[in-house]
């Protein structure tokens, strides 16, 4: 006889499924990140400062994806939260276009064009995502965004301490604005599907462009 397994198990909320998403396949469980944060070799800068560098020309735009999403969303708890959420991430962004002029130019790397042409993909991907017509892909990319930033942050601020320059303090919305938010919104099985939806390919974006300086990090070689 079948032993049904669920019985007695608490369902995980949307919020819940959502930070677990993050963190299980976002940027802290890729090598490469933690390579870069516990490099102290001779070449440790240069790869700082390309990750600074294509951080810059993924995010360091405006409007980025979380603007993006406000201007299309609603009034609403969504709308409210993302306008939080875009004043905070502004201070990031500036932060990261100061860190890019600091950590000097971009390190010569074989195959410039192929990287350009991955980064521009990438931004055309955040773009398609914070315009879905489908309620909560918008909501769903940008609450990963926020998640998925804290540990692209310590990579922001370790590079900051190799050159010298303060670290803002953080201002990104908490983890409990996010659970509220995303309680609110997700009223419906398709809004809760599209939030996945949402939330999956923002942090698939952020390990191509890990992959991306991974592969530009081995290119580089000794050279």
């Amino acid at each position: 006889m079948a032993v049904n397994r669920s019985v007695g198990v608490k369902p995980v909320s949307v919020a819940e499924a959502q930070l677990a998403r993050v963190a299980g396949e976002g940027c802290a469980r890729h090598p490469h990140l933690n390579a870069l944060l516990e490099a102290a070799g001779p070449q440790s800068a240069r790869d700082l400062a390309d990750a600074v560098h294509l951080l810059c020309s993924l995010h360091g735009r405006y409007p980025g994806l979380i603007e993006i999403a406000l201007q299309r969303c609603p009034k609403g708890d969504a709308r409210s939260w993302l306008d939080r959420a875009s004043e905070a991430f502004e201070r990031e962004r500036l932060y990261v276009v100061r860190l890019t002029s600091a950590v000097g130019p971009l390190p010569s790397t074989p195959g410039a064009a192929e990287t350009e042409a991955s980064i521009q993909a990438a931004r055309h991907a955040l773009e398609t995502l914070a315009t879905s017509e489908r309620k909560g892909c918008a909501l769903g990319a940008a609450t990963a965004l926020v998640g998925d930033w804290w540990p692209i942050r310590r990579l922001l601020d370790r590079a900051a301490a190799r050159v010298g320059l303060e670290c803002p303090a953080p201002s990104l919305p908490d983890e409990a604005s996010v659970i509220e938010v995303i309680g609110r919104a997700s009223d419906t099985p398709a809004s809760e599907r599209a939030l996945a939806f949402g939330g999956e390919q923002l942090l698939l974006q952020h390990r191509a462009l890990l992959d991306l300086l991974e592969a530009r990090c081995e290119a580089r070689g000794d050279y």
